[in-house]
């Protein structure tokens, strides 16, 4: 996962205008590997159903990763014959290579992928990118596990979808119903932002991509689809499958770290009821006790483990000090990510010695409960000791959090905001990457007088975060255009 670029401010959400019909407000590019056989038919029928029910200028693109059978001349082929079809040609494999590459040089302001099967009914694809168009949401997915979807495939592709959404949910907190769906929508000014932060080229781009979006605080948007398992698909499940999992252990471990900046993804919601300003509710209260809830419990068991360890070989007080430090140290590093939502290294070292201050208060509470029960007893069975501590512990929890709240991790959120309101910059002209060549297919015979306009672009620059930032304007040359040569 790249950690090497800043995201900025996404702009508040705003309903799309009605554009000229040259303009395309859609893009639904539909990434192919080796699909000679069923791309005319999926791109014939995807281009009457726009056509027919579509009411926006649209465009599909024929993302081609390094395709070795006739598919790019298939590909040529539609593009000369349907207005509105293009295509893009890479000469190196990868679902989410070819996806992040495409959208990246896009100037649609709403980008959708879709597989070449076309196992989602296309009913289902107004419904997905409507949200988008609006302001309302930023991604929009397909999901095959709604309650209202109707799906048709085979016991074992529900079992490995269905226990891959639950791995999903146990491991990175994911709320989204479906991500390995092959029907998604995403706003292209998000995408520019979100894009330089996904890793993967495969076939977990569109999961991580899903994961960054909902940390930030995106909306997304699940629409329920109708889906016919395709029984000729060449995905091979079991690599699939290994490289998703280490996918999410990758993307795990850097939400874990805090290495990714996703806090300062931030968009102006405007209307957001978060961002008013009501009176006597304290921001965030519930959640904070949840997760405060939860990590103290986590502690409290951290640190009777750690004190029956200590006490093997240590009296009771100093047992009881050093299973204390150690997990206050923990308890504080938990709080600030998971609780109070501190991403980053920044503030940490102050973050931790106010922790070891609130740890401090902790220790005189537990000691001193010590000390009274055994002026009280004299040798107080083991059993007596961790009741006494629990109690005790009980009444650090709640000085605690309150500490917490109040000094050590403070809601500065009115500040921030005054400070990030910062206005979107002006777009600047799109420059096309170093090393980028149009690169005209050979004339089919029955279109001797048309060229399929493409551009074919190396693998490292593909790959690049600067490439993936730049913006290339794709056009299709049609049949009827009055100059041959005209690069639009």
């Amino acid at each position: 996962m790249r950690t090497d670029s800043s995201p900025g401010t996404l702009p508040a959400r705003e309903h799309l205008p009605a554009t000229d019909a040259g303009t395309p407000v859609l893009d639904v590019v539909i990434p192919v590997y080796n699909e000679e056989k069923d791309l005319r038919p999926c791109v014939r029928r995807l281009h009457e159903h726009l056509t027919r029910t579509f009411p926006y200028a649209f465009r599909i693109t024929i993302a081609d990763n390094a395709s070795t059978d006739g598919t790019p001349l298939v590909a040529a082929r539609l593009a000369a014959e349907l207005p509105g079809v293009t295509g893009f040609r890479l000469e190196q494999k990868g679902r989410g290579r070819a996806l992040g590459t495409v959208w990246s040089a896009s100037e649609a302001p709403v980008l959708a992928y879709m597989d070449v099967d076309l196992s989602t009914d296309l009913n289902a694809l107004l419904p997905l990118v409507a949200p988008l168009i609006s302001g309302h949401s930023d991604l929009a997915i397909g999901s095959r596990l709604a309650r209202a979807s109707r799906v048709v495939r085979g016991p074992k592709r529900e079992f490995i979808s269905r226990a891959y959404n639950l791995i999903l949910r146990g491991s990175l907190q994911a709320r989204f119903s479906d991500a390995q769906c092959g029907f998604k929508a995403i706003r292209r000014d998000v995408a520019q932002v979100l894009l330089p932060l996904v890793e993967d080229t495969g076939w977990f781009f569109d999961t991580e991509l899903l994961v960054l979006a909902e940390r930030a605080g995106l909306r997304i948007h699940e629409v329920p689809v109708d889906w016919v398992d395709d029984p000729d698909s060449t995905v091979h499940i079991v690599r699939t499958a290994t490289d998703d999992l280490r996918g999410v252990w990758r993307v795990g471990r850097a939400l874990a770290t805090g290495s990714l900046p996703l806090d300062r993804l931030t968009r102006p919601f405007g209307d957001d009821p978060r961002d008013r300003d009501i009176q006597d509710v304290p921001r965030g209260l519930a959640r904070q006790l949840v997760g405060f809830c939860v990590v103290g419990g986590l502690s409290t068991l951290f640190y009777l483990l750690l004190y029956s360890a200590f006490r093997q070989f240590a009296g009771s007080q100093s047992a009881n000090a050093l299973a204390l430090l150690v997990s206050a140290v923990a308890n504080t590093a938990a709080n600030r990510r998971l609780t109070f939502g501190v991403r980053g290294r920044g503030g940490a070292v102050r973050h931790q010695a106010q922790g070891l201050v609130v740890f401090a208060i902790g220790l005189a509470l537990t000691s001193g409960s010590l000390a009274a029960l055994n002026a009280a007893g004299g040798s107080p069975a083991h059993s007596t000791e961790l009741a006494v501590l629990i109690a005790a512990n009980l009444a650090a929890t709640v000085l605690r959090f309150l500490l917490f709240r109040a000094w050590v991790f403070p809601d500065r959120g009115a500040e921030q905001g005054a400070s990030t309101a910062v206005a979107p910059p002006a777009p600047q002209a799109p420059a096309a990457p170093a090393g980028a060549t149009a690169v005209p297919y050979r004339p089919v015979p029955h279109q001797p007088h048309t060229t399929y306009q493409t551009t074919q672009i190396r693998a490292d620059e593909a790959a690049d975060a600067g490439w993936r930032d730049a913006t290339l304007r794709l056009q299709p040359v049609h049949p009827h255009d009055n100059d041959p040569g005209d690069p639009r």
